[in-house]
């Protein structure tokens, strides 16, 4: 799915769009975890084109050493192409295995733990941007955020503006490549990082995220079913806290 014809022009709008808000909300500085993906990869980039300072995180924990050096090069090609972008490396492997063994009572479920390595590194984000005066920048696009709730809510969903999350994947890539993100990220098979048995986004999924675009956008499709299965299931993380009104 692309429905862009301009990327320069698409990059300008976000670039400005994020300035906007910061300028709006007296914001001094953007934060954003790199993680070795496309989302991050790009979002990163936009957010160094503000000229605000950016404070781009790794936070490897129990990483994939491949994962873990498209992070550490796009950190460094973040560093040497920007000057108002500072990198900072957090290794949470050993807070995280700490954590377990605290909760060993509670310890055993997969995805709990799974989501509990996502919340880490969300709390890690926000202890920086408390400290610089900042504000914590989300990575996910329109597939995961609005279509299959693809995320860990309070984790990966606990951001303050997301500047993708109307993009189809398939429109990251593209800008990625506008962008001169390295080949190697957008080449990468997506994944969230958050599994020792290095599954990636689609197998989790079931469904590429080309035809998970095409049942979002057509209502039709081989994905059409996963679509909805994963809406229904995740609908939680989309809408408001169900709160009790008097």
């Amino acid at each position: 799915m692309n429905r862009i014809e301009d990327y320069l022009e698409l990059k300008l709008n976000i670039v400005e769009w994020i300035r906007d808000y910061t300028d709006s909300n007296n914001i001094k500085s953007l934060v954003i975890g790199v993680s070795g993906g496309i989302d991050s990869a790009v979002v990163s980039t936009l957010c160094a084109e503000t000229g605000l300072p950016t404070y781009a995180l790794g936070m490897p924990l129990h990483q994939n050493s491949n994962q873990e050096n498209l992070s550490d090069n796009h950190l460094e090609w973040l560093q040497n192409r920007y000057p108002n972008v500072i990198c900072q490396k957090f290794d949470l492997t050993n807070v995280f295995d700490q954590f377990k063994d605290t909760m060993r009572e509670f310890g055993c479920d997969k995805l709990s733990l799974a989501n509990s390595r996502s919340r880490l590194r969300m709390v890690t984000l926000y202890q920086v941007a408390g400290s610089v005066g900042g504000l914590v920048v989300g990575t996910g696009n329109k597939v995961e955020d609005y279509g299959v709730g693809f995320y860990t809510k309070y984790g990966d969903g606990g951001v303050d503006i997301a500047p993708i999350a109307d993009l189809y994947k398939t429109e990251v890539w593209e800008l990625g490549k506008y962008l001169r993100v390295d080949s190697s990220i957008i080449e990468a098979k997506p994944t969230d990082g958050l599994w020792d048995d290095g599954r990636n986004d689609e197998d989790q999924l079931g469904a590429s995220y080309a035809d998970l675009e095409y049942a979002m956008e057509h209502g039709n499709g081989p994905a059409v079913r996963i679509l909805h299965d994963y809406n229904c299931k995740n609908k939680h993380k989309m809408q408001p806290i169900p709160t009790f009104k008097l």
